[in-house]
């Protein structure tokens, strides 16, 4: 009953609210004074606000545009994207959803306290839904109940580890003092990102510097966000409208995507100062602690992965990235699946590898065209259980032998290869992904700034050789 409670707060006030609501309670627990604990709490929520607004805003006006490249193509594949948004529904529309929605706060909430985890994941409650989705699946399959909540838990557990193990990182290179990014459905690509990015180091392609700032100095004004932006949605927006470029409706929604991405990579960083500036308090008053009690804990407060959408090096990617996906999902061996809904999701999908890489866009497209090339195979094989449980909720399938399929939540490796194990309900593979998690997570836990310390010598791995510094010196 109470949890049940605590989740009707937390879906009638969403993160706008919560989120301003945990930082004004954290501020005077920190004995933050009680003026700048309520402008805490009040730029948090004015940064939250602002970041929903402008994608809310944008991401419409982008949709038709993929769905005209989409449909240029001509392209048919018999499995659908019916994108993140949809996908939620069916996550929060099944019974194992609402079992889990009462059961992840208070799991997630015993970890944070009992220090299993240094990341309050309660801070973005929203995106369960991208565990409900597997256990759902799960269930329709076996009918268990145990083996549906076990993935679910299952897959809790690696997501917490992995957004530690990236904390640092995303929280520097996103300038979000404390921040961790927690969607499950992104952070489960950590250990491909990192992986991905030591193998495109070694074969130096950190010396193909291109970013947002590199952009500028070698532009000068065609290089800043702003022309970038503009640049980059034109581009788009021909792109989408190739079989009509002659009439004048096609320029004048050429025209509006391209200043409309202008708009949000001029803007986005505004916004994003205005939630950074709402932790600065709180970072002070944690200093002040660990001077006067000689330590404090460190802890990071789970955003919404919204935060980083617009940031420039991360959207100039996202969007790159979505003709080049349509091409790979075209030529890709045994894939069935046709990304449209979702690849306006791109930036939202990207940050880990960009955050990783340091904003290097090069780096970003290459690994992002090969992470999820394996995501597409992803959804391919999971797509008609998917299809199953959308439909157990009423989703409308668009035909007769067609499938159905979320480009932006299926995808993810590892929340796919845990799913796998416990559809086999072999004890075996279930056991040895528990196994798995505790070995990480126990040699996490005793080389944590020594993982850190690596990612970091990773993501500047260019400047670090440059100065002459040694992994061993970095680390």
């Amino acid at each position: 009953m109470f949890l049940e409670t605590l989740n009707v707060i937390f879906s009638t006030f969403g993160a706008a609210i919560f989120v301003p609501v945990v930082l004004f309670i954290i501020s005077l627990i920190l004995k933050v004074k009680l003026k700048k604990a309520f402008q805490v709490a009040v730029l948090a929520g004015i940064g939250l606000t602002g970041f929903n607004m402008l994608i809310g805003a944008f991401i419409p006006l982008i949709v038709p545009v993929v769905q005209s490249m989409v449909d240029t193509t001509g392209v048919q594949l018999p499995i659908l994207d019916i994108g993140w948004q949809t996908t939620s529904i069916v996550g929060y529309s099944t019974e194992i959803g609402m079992i889990f929605i009462g059961l992840a706060i208070l799991i997630q909430t015993i970890l944070f306290l009992t220090k299993w985890t240094d990341i309050f994941m309660p801070g973005d409650l929203w995106n369960n839904y991208s565990f409900m989705v597997w256990g759902s699946m799960i269930y329709i399959v076996t009918k268990s109940i145990p083996l549906a909540i076990g993935v679910m838990i299952v897959q809790n557990l690696y997501i917490l580890l992995f957004a530690e193990v990236l904390e640092k990182r995303w929280s520097t290179y996103y300038n979000y003092p404390n921040c961790a990014m927690t969607a499950p459905h992104h952070i489960g690509g950590v250990p491909f990102a990192l992986v991905l990015n030591i193998v495109m180091n070694k074969l130096g392609f950190y010396k193909v510097k291109i970013s947002a700032e590199s952009l500028q100095e070698k532009l000068g004004f065609l290089g800043e966000p702003m022309t970038l932006g503009l640049i980059l949605g034109m581009g788009l927006g021909i792109i989408g409208n190739l079989g009509n470029l002659g009439t004048l409706g096609a320029w004048g929604q050429i025209a509006t995507v391209g200043i409309s991405t202008a708009a949000v990579m001029t803007i986005f960083p505004k916004v994003a100062g205005i939630f950074a500036s709402a932790f600065g308090p709180i970072t002070e008053a944690t200093k002040k602690s660990a001077k006067k009690n000689g330590k404090t804990r460190k802890w990071y407060l789970a955003v919404n992965d919204a935060v980083g959408y617009g940031e420039p090096n991360t959207l100039i990617t996202g969007i790159i990235l979505i003709p080049i996906i349509v091409l790979i999902a075209v030529i890709l061996p045994g894939n069935k699946t046709l990304p449209m809904v979702d690849l306006i999701a791109l930036p939202f999908m990207i940050e880990v590898i960009i955050s990783m890489s340091n904003g290097n866009v090069f780096k970003g497209i290459i690994g992002g065209a090969v992470y999820f090339a394996i995501g597409l195979l992803i959804c391919t094989a999971t797509a008609p259980i998917f299809t199953d449980v959308a439909a157990s909720v009423n989703v409308t399938i668009p035909a007769v032998g067609l499938m159905v399929t979320s480009f932006g939540i299926l995808s993810n490796p590892t929340m796919g290869l845990i799913f796998l194990a416990f559809l086999t309900k072999n004890p075996l593979f279930i056991g040895l992904t528990i196994v798995l998690y505790f070995g990480a997570y126990f040699f996490f836990r005793k080389n944590k700034e020594k993982v850190h310390a690596y990612i970091e010598y990773q993501a500047h791995y260019g400047e670090d050789i440059d100065n002459g510094m040694t992994e061993e010196q970095a680390i």
